[in-house]
């Protein structure tokens, strides 16, 4: 399957300013490393030392929250379009 993932703000400067990117993938997990896969730089944004998605990072398929089933959330359709959002935290 192939998905389209539009680009936050804060990763368009690794993606040569692009707002979307089309991936491939059955799963969001699957779609997300090869997002990586095609712009490389944007793995310390997205994944921890351990390859664990940052806490911070709530990922959408189709305006829908991904959880409980997290990344291995099946992509279904060649339209499916999935959402990085960065979760704004302080104190």
């Amino acid at each position: 399957m192939s998905a389209r993932i539009n680009i936050p703000p804060s990763l368009r400067d690794r993606t040569n300013d692009l707002t979307t990117v089309f991936v491939e993938g059955n799963t969001i997990g699957e779609c997300l490393n090869d997002f990586v896969k095609q712009y490389p730089h944007t793995d310390d944004l997205l994944f921890d030392k351990y390859g664990k998605l940052y806490e911070y990072i709530q990922i959408f398929l189709n305006k829908m929250s991904i959880h409980p089933e997290g990344l291995s959330k099946p992509v279904k359709k060649k339209n499916d379009e999935i959402d990085i959002l960065y979760i704004i935290m302080g104190g």
